[in-house]
């Protein structure tokens, strides 16, 4: 049977998946700059006879047909950019670019879909239809490589009934993978206001008009937007994270600098909630004699796993890992760029788990001591593998 095939490859390459996990972690490099990283991947499709072409400057897709007749075709989806962290693991696979580490798990998934690439090379006499392989550049920052990509045609040529991606889970013990149909993920819109207003003396403000007090007004104010504007059942997130008023203990500043973003999980009231959160902040500073400047840059949308194909990769996990491997996820906040492909196909984003606590393998994603459990790495090889060829037909 295939999946046994799988499971075997699997074994077999595990250790080059691992070396492969290991250099891309050990030279991460930014959002769209991912040059060395994209030539790493190159020369691995190319050793495999795998035919490529490059998109959004540092992206690559690759094709692979089986050798049985189908005009199926499944897309598989794996991002390459590192974040501006200061690694504090002390491993041998250390990033060696100082302020820049593989943080969020990317190297596990281009590593992880070049073993796929390798596998259903193997196997490509085992099964019908097309396979493409998206290597995509910066996830990590706006406008999102998913985006540039889809821009370019990225799902076209041949368009995709399906495009399945990954994330390692810290949260997830390795060797078990989650899966939830329908929303998933939030939007993400980022936030920059600055309040001004007429600075001076602390002990005179009669004198002056408060950017800091003004602030705290529109801070506890925009709070009203998310308890009662926003539908209860749909989830919304506004949060400022970042303030600078950069005054004295007796100084009043002239103005005032924040940063925030906000999430939600409907796109009509995401664009409405836009108006509404400008122009309540603006009526406060105007109503207190500042001003207030709110840009609103809009980010990635919200994420959402086709109901039927999230089914069916979820039964294909279970039959490949075993059901108690399979878990439930509930909704979560953040945000992805893979979710501009689930706005324009079925698409399916699932999770890897790669916590041991064992080995203290327990650190959040986006914080210096981040790892893996890389024995992760095998059943996430496998299992994509196997869920391409299933959705393939085979």
């Amino acid at each position: 049977m295939i999946k046994e095939k799988i499971q075997q490859i699997a074994k077999d390459i595990f250790d080059d998946v691992v070396a492969n996990r290991r250099h891309l972690h050990s030279h991460p490099e930014l959002s769209f700059h991912e040059v060395e990283t994209s030539v790493f991947v190159a020369n691995k499709l190319e050793e495999l006879g795998l035919e490529y072409h490059k998109m959004a400057d540092t992206g690559l897709v690759a094709l692979l047909k089986g050798d049985k007749p189908s005009d199926q075709v499944v897309a598989l989806r794996a991002d390459m950019d590192a974040l501006p962290i200061l690694e504090a693991n002390d491993v041998p696979y250390k990033s060696q670019n100082p302020g820049v580490m593989h943080a969020c798990g990317h190297d596990v998934h281009t590593s992880s879909l070049l073993g796929v690439a390798k596998i259903l090379t193997d196997l490509k006499g085992e099964f019908g239809g097309t396979v493409k392989f998206i290597f995509q550049p910066a996830e990590e920052k706006l406008p999102g490589g998913a985006s540039l990509m889809i821009q370019e045609g990225v799902l076209e040529n041949p368009k995709p009934q399906a495009v399945i991606g990954q994330h390692v889970m810290p949260f997830i013990d390795a060797g078990k993978v989650g899966f939830r149909a329908g929303k998933y993920m939030a939007s993400t819109d980022e936030l920059y206001v600055t309040v001004r207003g007429r600075g001076g003396h602390g002990a005179q403000p009669q004198q002056n008009v408060d950017p800091v007090v003004i602030t705290a007004h529109i801070i506890t104010a925009l709070q009203t937007i998310v308890s009662r504007s926003a539908d209860p059942k749909s989830p919304s997130v506004l949060s400022f994270g970042k303030v600078i008023a950069n005054g004295a203990t007796n100084v009043i500043p002239n103005e005032v600098y924040l940063e925030g973003t906000f999430r939600t999980m409907d796109e009509k009231w995401r664009s409405e909630a836009h108006i509404k959160i400008k122009k309540m902040a603006e009526g406060i500073a105007e109503s207190m004699g500042g001003s207030c400047e709110f840009n609103i840059i809009r980010g990635y949308p919200f994420l959402i796993n086709e109901e039927k194909l999230t089914a069916s990769t979820r039964g294909h996990a279970e039959d490949y890992l075993g059901k108690e491997n399979v878990l439930d996820l509930d909704i979560w906040m953040a945000a992805e760029d893979f979710a501009y492909y689930s706005q324009v196909a079925d698409s399916c984003f699932y999770r890897l788990g790669t916590r041991n606590e064992s080995r203290g393998i327990t650190s959040s994603v986006h914080t210096p001591t981040f790892d893996v459990e890389e024995s992760a790495l095998e059943q996430s090889v496998g299992l994509m593998a196997y869920l391409a060829v299933k959705q393939l037909g085979n």
